[in-house]
């Protein structure tokens, strides 16, 4: 604490990591920097709070990530890594340096001081004094023969002169280390000492010992002008044929696997807040797991392969304890006085069809709605939720003993991978799930096959070469091509829009390294296929198709091979025009010895004039051109792999003649471009034989747990609509995505009306619906009585322009604000306490 009080030991950053700017959602990023930066106010002090944001090393950079940094109060940042082609017109044109405006929603509230550092973040040549470093030590005693101090000065002042020229103030910043250095300390700090002492001496520059904050002090006194960024630093390439985009799916299943952690994340945490904190149970674990998980070597696929295995235990032993934590609070937040406690189990597999508390003859099901707002109430719609079940007959009731709709539909015999159950069972309430809150059913046997309310579905074969067959709802048309039996065209009934969609899988064979080009390979950084166009899974990409229809949902089920396999599901009640598209990919097969990049490719007929739009970390939107970047003149050297950009939740094309807007949702970061006008391709897998030279060190050959290869089962959700609507649209069912209700499951063989005897069967968090546009980004307890919340205008400016009040008194049902500081960002330091320095 005293060298922080005496300015001479300085916090960057300050993160519970340096976070990976790709593969990251907003939602994960400030969760890891707030659970950093208190940690930092709470050891240090408030005089400890950083200044500047340090990301060194991540692979590219977002420019929702400035954004974020803007609202925690920080006044700089720097890195180190952009395309190097962007550096050298930088170079050149003295722009190393800017000021970056991360958002046009905020405006100049998201403006920052941004820096390239020059010498990556290493030494400058000749001046490494550490460990395994080969540079000579200053020998300042003139009575030996390698006394070399004139000669280590003028190299170093040829070093700053160099790098001065290049920047616009009379002040530059030197980095002195390099990962894993001061392993020797003494031998560092010994050769500085002298270098600044003997530079000093010299006088044509001055060195000292300095820090980030200092830095950015002395470049804002210089009252300089600087050029303004408004786009963003992906991708980021190392060299003419070496693009970092390959990471931006690798270890698909961490991907997936975060995701779903930070679903349960910010349940837990909103159930911990409600009760105020719970005795021996917490959502720390978790909450510090996933720090961990954003950084820039972990999420984004780019570890070890036992270190990936760490990252996904650590987030399972915190997952495990936030669900005995829901578990308690839920089931207290449903007995009545007096009545014994639920044994709620959460089941941690659904998405392979295993769930061991519903593969029961009775049971209940508590649904906990994570969002602030009751969609079904607001849209007239129910969501429609699944679990799997033994049997094909069943009674679905409510709190109220009101039948509730329901279908039994017969697993896939592609997706049984360990499941006795042989069934899914789909439910949808009348209604929804109250905001922050839950409503329990009632799932019971019965041997009355005609009277059910849950419907049975009827399953047939589709036989190829027979015409083409579609599936509807209200709103939502989708035609299939007989012969090849993959989608062919959606039509939007509701708004009488039609467009051709052909979606597909596809490979692209990714290069060993042999290239004419170059030695690069494709690894856990680097995407580089061996050509411009990709292989298909079978010769014509014929699937094989299973049709199933029922009263709340049809299904087209496709095998394409033994290791390609997709369900397409549209719903029946539901207004809104969009169709899901779940696929099970793997093990891809290596023993024709070339590695394998998976794609999903949705191939439409609109005129989308080579421009695409992806989302930065999950909120607001970039543009895309293809071949194009906005601050400098593209060698386009890889075209596909130089067109790939990080996907968080959503991609879409339009058609700016027809205003008409195709989008497509996921439910993990995913690689994602359009190359060829009216293309939106994802990729979802990697299998890869050979490492990229960047770190890993060994390949991208994840092997499940056969031995055989990692399978993964994923979500696309596919949107055609009118371009005004479509933001609406994405975002509400992304903001569902992103969230999605969770289960809770008990034992019960009681009737509805004896449970309610001892249970509430609904609880909700809030008095009432936020405002449409708002959401509830955090409610986090902090400590007795104190509690974080953050609320979110769900939409950036140019999709609705529209401003929302909400008022905190008697906003919570089970407690009452008395108190209210508003924090920034970060929740590290009072709003009023921060006052960020203004540029230009």
């Amino acid at each position: 604490k005293t060298l922080v009080n005496n300015k001479q030991l300085e916090f960057v950053n300050a993160g519970w990591c340096m976070n990976d700017e790709a593969s990251t959602d907003y939602n994960s990023i400030i969760d890891q920097m707030s659970l950093g930066l208190r940690f930092v106010n709470d050891t240090f002090g408030p005089q400890a709070r950083p200044r500047v944001a340090w990301h060194i090393d991540p692979f590219g950079h977002s420019a929702e990530q400035v954004a974020l940094f803007a609202k925690m109060g920080f006044d700089g940042f720097f890195f180190a890594r952009l395309d190097y082609d962007d550096w050298n017109k930088r170079l050149k044109e003295n722009t190393a340096e800017m000021v970056w405006r991360g958002s046009p929603s905020l405006g100049a509230e998201s403006d920052l001081f941004t820096g390239v550092l020059y010498y990556f973040y290493g030494y400058p040549p000749g001046f490494c004094y550490d460990v395994g470093c080969d540079d000579p030590p200053i020998q300042d005693d003139p009575d030996l023969f390698d006394y070399n101090v004139p000669d280590r000065v003028n190299a170093f002042v040829a070093a700053a002169m160099d790098q001065a020229q290049h920047y616009t103030t009379k002040n530059i910043m030197m980095t002195f280390g390099m990962d894993f250095n001061y392993q020797n300390a003494h031998e560092n700090f010994k050769n500085i000492d002298k270098l600044i002492k003997y530079v000093n001496k010299d006088g044509r520059v001055h060195a000292f010992y300095s820090t980030p904050s200092r830095y950015i002090d002395a470049v804002h006194a210089a009252n300089k002008t600087w050029t303004l960024k408004s786009d963003d630093f992906f991708p980021y390439a190392d060299g003419p044929y070496h693009y970092w985009t390959g990471y931006f799916t690798s270890r698909p299943a961490l991907k997936g696997y975060t995701r779903v952690c930070n679903n349960i994340l910010q349940a837990c945490k909103q159930l911990e807040a409600i009760s105020n904190g719970y005795p021996n149970v917490s959502s720390i674990s978790l909450q510090m797991s996933m720090g961990i998980d954003q950084h820039h070597d972990a999420v984004s696929g780019t570890s070890k392969q036992h270190v990936a295995y760490d990252y996904a235990k650590r987030l399972h032993i915190g997952q495990v304890e936030c669900e005995e934590l829901m578990g308690y609070v839920l089931s207290d937040l449903a007995a009545k006085d007096g009545s014994p406690p639920l044994d709620l189990q959460f089941c941690e597999y659904l998405n392979i069809s295993f769930c061991p508390s519903s593969e029961t003859d009775t049971f209940n099901v508590i649904i906990y709605n994570p969002l602030a707002v009751d969609y079904g109430k607001l849209f007239e719609i129910g969501r429609v939720f699944s679990f799997p079940v033994i049997g094909n007959s069943f009674d679905v009731y409510d709190g109220q003993g009101n039948p509730v709709e329901a279908q039994v539909v017969p697993i896939a015999q592609t997706q049984q991978v360990v499941t006795d159950a042989n069934y899914l069972i789909y439910i949808q309430p009348k209604g929804d799930i109250p905001p922050i809150g839950f409503k329990t059913y009632f799932i019971r046997p019965t041997s009355n096959v005609r009277h059910t309310s849950a419907r049975p579905t009827k399953v047939y074969q589709h036989r190829n070469g027979d015409k083409d067959f579609s599936i509807a709802n209200a709103v939502l048309s989708l035609t299939f091509d007989g012969i090849t039996g993959r989608l062919k065209s959606m039509t939007n009934i509701a708004s009488d829009v039609t467009a051709s969609v052909d979606q597909q899988f596809m490979w692209w064979n990714a290069s060993d390294g042999n290239n004419v080009n170059s030695s690069q390979a494709s690894g856990a950084y680097i995407f580089r296929p061996n050509g411009t166009a990709p292989f298909p899974i079978n010769p014509g990409n014929i699937a094989t198709v299973t049709i199933a229809i029922g009263d709340l949902l049809q299904e087209v089920r496709q095998v394409f091979s033994p290791w390609v396999t997709q369900t397409i599901r549209l719903y029946s009640n539901t207004p809104w025009p969009y169709v899901t598209f779940e696929y099970t990919i793997g093990p891809i097969p290596k023993s024709d010895g070339l590695g394998k990049e998976v794609i999903s490719r949705f191939t439409t007929d609109l005129a989308s004039n080579q421009t695409f739009y992806t989302d930065a970390n999950g909120r607001e939107m970039q543009t895309r051109i293809r071949n194009y970047r906005p601050t400098w003149t593209l060698n386009v050297t890889e075209p596909v792999a130089g067109n790939y950009y990080p996907v968080n939740s959503r991609i879409y094309i339009k058609d700016e003649a027809k205003q008409v807007q195709f989008t497509v949702l996921t439910d993990r970061t995913q690689g994602g471009t359009s190359l060829n006008d009216g293309e939106v391709e994802l990729m979802v897998h990697r299998r890869l034989l050979h490492d990229d030279g960047r770190g890993v060190g060994e390949p991208l050959n994840e092997t499940g747990t056969t031995g055989e290869g990692l399978v993964i089962r994923g979500t696309h959700i596919a949107i055609l609509a009118n371009a005004g609507i479509s933001p609406f649209l994405h975002r509400f069912l992304g903001d569902m995505l992103m969230l999605d209700a969770l289960y809770g499951f008990t034992p019960s063989s009681q009737s509805y009306s004896d449970y309610v005897k001892s249970y509430r069967p609904a609880y909700s968090g809030l008095v009432a619906d936020l405002p449409v546009v708002v959401r509830i980004l955090t409610l986090e307890y902090i400590r007795d009585s104190t509690l974080l919340l953050r609320l979110q205008h769900l939409f950036q400016i140019d999709e609705f322009n529209t401003s929302a009040t909400i008022s905190l008194d008697n906003m919570f049902t089970g407690f009452s604000v008395v108190s209210v500081t508003e924090l920034v960002l970060g929740s590290n330091e009072n709003i009023d306490s921060v006052q960020r320095l203004q540029w230009n």
